[in-house]
């Protein structure tokens, strides 16, 4: 006799593309769940075969409203729920944060079942900095919108993962080099699948050769961290004293011309002292 699951939410990662990917424990879980909660049951239907899960599914996405929540979090008073998404780990793009929020605040039992997700294979892929990332998920689809995205973490000093589609790959990667420079970026696609590729290059290059030849499939973007900024000239760092002595004395014109130049203070200090005169 197959023990029963304690009553609760399961969030099981599933495969992002080679099915024997999914983890024997995950299989568990889909086989021995009481429901599995889908985002499209066309496409999970294939996986529970391959688990050998005879569970029922029921929808739960995007359009999924506070009423399909509430039953789902009243049924994990009694059953199992096991969550699954599309592909890889549910919550990372997907709408499931709201069930996990309104489960826990319901005082549910919520586990998770790890597994694969594209963004960290992706960044194993990319051979870029990996020490601090920042997921970005899928940028907005309007270019106004999309550089105005960009702009907002041009200055972070982290790796950063977009989430992308063929049709509008070429246009991103544009964008991305126009609004955060032309760093080094990767282009992994269909991973783990049997047509796996991985393109690395300069983001204009990677714009223009898939705006010859737009790619199909599933595609994660890797862009690296940015480079460090030149440091200031001294014909800068006289201009910029000059001007800050209008306003400030010689001592907090030296500490704003630091803290925007990166120069050491007390130097500034000694030439302001020279600029400013008897």
């Amino acid at each position: 006799m197959v023990e029963a699951l304690t009553p609760g939410l399961y969030i099981v990662a599933g495969p992002i593309g080679n099915l024997s990917d999914l983890s024997p424990r995950a299989a568990d879980i889909l086989c021995r769940a009481d429901v599995v909660a889908v985002e499209d049951s066309r496409v999970s239907a294939r996986l529970l075969r391959y688990a050998g899960s005879d569970r029922p599914m029921v929808a739960y996405h995007d359009h999924s409203d506070e009423a399909k929540r509430t039953w789902l979090v009243d049924r994990m008073g009694s059953e199992a729920i096991a969550l699954l998404s599309d592909a890889g780990t549910p919550l990372i793009s997907d709408p499931g944060y709201k069930l996990v929020r309104d489960a826990r605040e319901a005082g549910r039992l919520i586990t998770t079942i790890p597994g694969p997700c594209a963004a960290i294979a992706a960044l194993t892929l990319s051979a870029l900095p990996t020490d601090r990332f920042l997921f970005m998920g899928f940028l907005p689809a309007k270019a106004k919108a999309r550089l105005d995205t960009l702009a907002e973490v041009a200055g972070v000093k982290a790796t950063l993962v977009f989430y992308e589609s063929g049709p509008r790959l070429a246009a991103s990667l544009s964008d991305m080099a126009l609004g955060l420079g032309d760093r080094d970026a990767a282009v992994c696609r269909e991973i783990s699948k049997s047509f796996e590729e991985v393109k690395t290059g300069p983001l204009t290059e990677l714009a223009a050769a898939y705006g010859e030849h737009p790619p199909k499939g599933e595609i994660v973007v890797v862009v690296g961290p940015p480079g460090e900024a030149a440091k200031a000239s001294a014909e800068d760092a006289d201009a910029a004293l000059c001007e800050a002595l209008t306003r400030l004395s010689v001592g907090k014109a030296a500490s704003e011309v630091a803290k925007k130049t990166g120069l050491d203070r007390r130097t500034l200090y000694a030439r302001a002292l020279e600029i400013k005169g008897p």
